[in-house]
């Protein structure tokens, strides 16, 4: 039970210390943890499951891309 609401019922233990804990922000204004937030097209984000196969196909992207410039004189 919850020592100042009796009437709450929660799962939380009394060991747990939730002051810490900080509300993330949502939104455009948010930090990230990773760095940078690339938004992608609705179209765009279908294709992919997640942000790692976003990052394999960039990679791949930019493999093939690199190997078929021409060489600078």
């Amino acid at each position: 039970m919850n020592k100042d609401n009796p009437n709450v019922n929660d799962d939380l233990r009394e060991e747990y210390d939730l002051t810490s804990l900080k509300v993330r922000k949502f939104g455009r204004n948010r930090k990230s943890f990773a760095g940078h937030i690339v938004r992608l097209d609705e179209d765009v984000a279908e294709m992919f499951p997640n942000a790692e196969a976003v990052n394999e196909a960039l990679r791949f992207l930019m493999r093939v891309t690199q190997q078929n410039q021409s060489p600078k004189i």
